[in-house]
């Protein structure tokens, strides 16, 4: 692990997001509540959480970091069609949240998956990416408008 001791501690948030695209009827059997395991948008709003709050555990050489904040929103959008997945991290600590935010992300799309896969194995996961991230040492960084 990389050595943050003779970093200050600063208020530090990320935010990251990701797409699940699927067939417009898959769209409509998880807007219907229709799928076999259940409330898709809840049990995967709930991973990503769990996630977040595990992503040292995942990530080789990742700071544990104690996350004041975290949230994931899942929104149906017809346009995809699929899933669009946000998910935002905050902490006060001295190394960012990137890899919760991302992290909170990967998981929530892949519960998705999991859970609309019965109804269509072709869904693909993509676009996961940072959005923005604020404090530390660099600063902002907005690679998109969150």
């Amino acid at each position: 692990m990389v050595d943050v001791s003779h970093k200050p501690d600063s208020e530090r948030t990320a935010v990251a997001a990701g797409d699940v695209l699927m067939r417009p009827d898959t769209l409509a059997q998880i807007r219907a509540g229709t799928l076999k395991k259940g409330d898709l948008l809840t049990t995967a709003q709930l991973a990503g959480i769990m996630a977040a709050k595990r992503t040292a555990e995942l990530i080789p050489l990742c700071h544990p970091l104690p996350l004041t904040h975290i949230s994931v929103d899942l929104e149906l959008d017809e346009s995809l069609p699929g899933v669009r997945i946000r998910a935002t991290a905050r902490t006060t600590g001295k190394t960012g949240v990137e890899m919760e935010a991302l992290t909170a992300v990967s998981v929530a799309a892949l519960t998705v998956y999991d859970m609309a896969k019965a109804v269509e194995k072709s869904m693909r996961i993509q676009n996961i990416r940072l959005l923005e991230k604020h404090g530390g040492k660099s600063g902002d960084v907005i690679n998109e408008p969150g």
